[in-house]
């Protein structure tokens, strides 16, 4: 479908306009994986994502009566930034259709750059079907977000880049949304090196490619949900199914916890801002997902940008799943010093206690008794389950959430 030439053509096209983002072995993640991780960092590309890529060698393919026309785009955010920025740089008109919950910072970042932004529909699909129907009244020149071989050609030029800086990789990881990803880097990588694994990973509350390859078929989700909001997509494209299914070795899934763990981790031990589809491939590694080991792993954080109010719940989120964060309720005798012997506990167990409330009154509050809620940071699981169970040996009737 496209040759090598097609990806040193978008290459060219892209030399002056994007950084050639930098592999960075990742020493924690390796220690956590029975392989080297190296990662590609993506979410420090222009735009914060490797969007920029598809979208701006698209608009520099098109004719001058394409550009005249103006382009059009439906996108969650990352596409959108990228289609902007590439019709800014070209000059000419462009309107991007966003579901109406897209991130605000995606939101502001594509108007910044020159975009008339439409807020429409509750997912990609719906901001899509208005996209396409805003494309036929006014004639502008569509710009999908994956299914389009010049969009397949930009985002495959990662891949010339990653085997340039890790010539013996072993396996490549990308997530996987609606394909065009993991379609370029698949193509471009096994026509420079046929012996690379490629790794798809998706959302399993969106996993619209795996659940097609499984049915050999392409398969429309009856629902896609996830803090992944760059690969919460539905069905698809007909053309990234056929690469998909043609160059792409594996396809896994990585759940909400897991990513959320993932980008917490990132945060933490890293030092990098990713976003939930970033994350994907760092939560395959962490969990353990990946069909290989004793292999040089180069994972592909795709972008970064992340609305900060949404980033403090996923901390949130990570520090609940790894076993850092703990609420406590429990009902006790309202007595002097009941409220001492459990705070004792907590003491004795070194965990910090980040927020207290103490109620002698509510739906779950008997005369005399008062209700006890505590928010306490601890180190992991097993010190969660001993503060748990030293609580219940003194007698006290607890709930978690």
């Amino acid at each position: 479908m496209l040759t090598v030439q097609d990806f040193l053509e978008a290459r060219h096209n892209l030399q002056q306009v994007i950084h050639c983002t930098p592999l960075d072995y990742s020493k924690t993640f390796s220690s956590l994986s029975h392989n080297e991780i190296y990662l590609k960092l993506e979410n420090l590309q222009k735009t914060g994502s490797f969007k920029i890529r598809g979208a701006f060698h698209k608009i520099a393919s098109l004719s001058e009566d394409e550009k005249k026309r103006g382009v059009i785009a439906a996108s969650a955010g990352n596409h959108a930034q990228g289609v902007a920025m590439g019709a800014a740089h070209a000059g000419i008109p462009c309107i991007i259709v966003m579901p109406e919950a897209a991130p605000l910072t995606k939101v502001e970042a594509t108007s910044g750059y020159g975009a008339q932004v439409i807020l429409y529909g509750k997912n990609y699909d719906e901001a899509y079907a208005k996209a396409l129907e805003i494309q036929q009244e006014r004639g502008m020149t569509f710009v999908h977000a994956f299914n389009d071989r010049a969009v397949m050609a930009g985002q495959g030029t990662i891949a010339l880049e990653i085997l340039e800086q890790l010539p013996d990789v072993d396996v490549i990881v990308t997530p996987v949304g609606g394909g065009g990803l993991v379609a370029g880097v698949a193509m471009a990588a096994k026509l420079m090196k046929p012996d690379v694994m490629i790794v798809g990973v998706e959302a399993s509350g969106a996993a619209c490619m795996k659940e097609s390859l499984d049915k050999q078929q392409i398969v429309t989700l009856e629902q896609a949900a996830t803090i992944a909001d760059g690969i919460c997509v539905r069905t698809p494209g007909d053309l990234t199914y056929q690469v998909t299914r043609d160059f792409v070795d594996h396809i896994v899934t990585v759940d909400e916890d897991e990513i959320a763990r993932a980008m917490l981790m990132a945060l933490e031990r890293n030092k990098m801002v990713v976003e939930g589809a970033g994350a994907t491939g760092l939560a395959a590694v962490l969990y353990d997902k990946l069909p290989v080991k004793n292999k040089k792993v180069c994972v592909l954080l795709s972008g970064g940008n992340v609305d900060v109010n949404f980033l403090s719940r996923i901390i949130e989120r990570g520090l609940v799943e790894s076993g850092r964060y703990l609420r406590i309720n429990t009902t006790v005798s309202d007595k002097p010093g009941v409220l001492q012997e459990v705070l004792r506990i907590f003491g004795d167990e070194r965990a910090n206690i980040i927020g207290i409330q103490h109620h002698r009154m509510g739906s779950r509050v008997m005369l005399g008794e008062a209700e006890i809620e505590v928010d306490v940071e601890t180190r992991d699981h097993a010190h969660q389950e001993r503060i748990l169970e030293r609580l219940q040996t003194a007698g006290f009737s607890v709930l978690t959430r």
